[in-house]
């Protein structure tokens, strides 16, 4: 190997998980924002963090604990390398955000060791070593996150498979990050408890329906649809202003609007980019309203994919 190819640098995008109606299993990447990742080829057969700066940087060191060391671990053992990874990360995303934080940095890393490999792999081949490092911080192996990062635009990630999900490209999503921090962990605290076979019914039709207007183009089956039973009501009360905020952006003609990931960031789903910055801005001003400050991120929803930087 040369030494050009001894390091390789990768940048992965944020994400809108579950969107709504897709607990677990459904996310978009977000244009604008993400995290940076070095990676450096070592002889010694082990996977080490060197440094994490930029947004947070009270992160574990230690591998392991780690989402990227444990997503270069785990390729690290899956193909028997003889040599192993020092890694440095940038943060570009606030942790307890509801932007993938914790999955970019692990996609980033690893599509910067990918770039290392003799035989680089897929990106679908990346996803179970992805899925190993994002169960680091959630606790779970659930792809909403990571899926879309690898694949760009909107992806529905089940435990062994990414199935990308046609979007037109004029649909873009408004983003708004109230300057407040939810603990994912918390957020899933929140969900315990029983639940009514009704509501998986609903749960359902709604996603089934989002699914559907996606590949056909067709706003007004993402407008029946759009709107989680399941998850949004039992986490709304962990994010201050919550209902005026999604209200302020269905006002805007948002085609729907719920909560990003575990929160406490709310995203809003429009059919152009002009209708996303009015959504945006009326979300914004709710959360101000109710005392917050706020980030507004415009993406389409067909948003990038994680790439190795020249």
């Amino acid at each position: 190997m040369s030494a050009a190819r001894r390091e390789a640098r990768a940048f992965a995008p944020g994400s809108v998980g579950n969107v709504g109606v897709g607990f677990d299993v459904l996310g978009h990447s977000i244009a604008g924002i993400g995290d940076v990742a070095t990676v450096r080829r070592i002889e010694e057969p082990t996977v080490r963090i060197k440094e994490i700066r930029g947004t947070v940087t009270d992160l574990p060191l230690e591998a392991a604990r780690n989402t990227a060391g444990m997503a270069l671990i785990a390729l690290r053992e899956a193909l028997a390398l003889p040599y192993g990874f020092e890694i440095g990360i940038d943060k570009g995303i606030p942790l307890g955000s509801g932007l993938g934080g914790s999955a970019a940095s692990c996609v980033a890393a690893l599509v910067a060791a990918n770039a290392l490999l003799e035989a680089p792999l897929s990106p679908h081949a990346l996803y179970p070593h992805a899925l190993a490092g994002e169960a680091v911080a959630s606790g779970g192996r659930h792809g909403d996150n990571v899926g879309p990062m690898l694949l760009g635009g909107l992806v529905l990630a089940t435990e062994d498979r990414l199935t990308k999900v046609h979007v037109p490209a004029s649909w873009h999503a408004a983003v708004v990050h109230p300057h407040a921090v939810l603990e994912t962990r918390r957020a899933r605290e929140a969900l315990a408890g029983a639940y009514a076979l009704q509501e998986f019914v609903a749960q359902s039709a709604n996603l089934a329906q989002v699914l559907l207007g996606c590949e056909r183009g067709d706003a007004s089956l993402v407008r029946a649809g759009l709107s989680d039973v399941l998850v949004e009501p039992r986490r709304a009360p962990l994010i201050a202003g919550f209902a005026a905020v999604k209200q302020a952006a269905l006002d805007a003609d948002a085609m729907g609007a719920s909560i990003s990931g575990a929160g406490p960031s709310v995203f809003a789903w429009c059919e152009d980019a002009a209708s996303a910055q009015r959504a945006g801005a009326a979300m914004q001003a709710a959360f101000a309203a109710a005392g917050i400050d706020s980030d507004l991120l415009l993406t389409a929803i067909a948003g990038p994919a994680a790439r190795v930087l020249a």
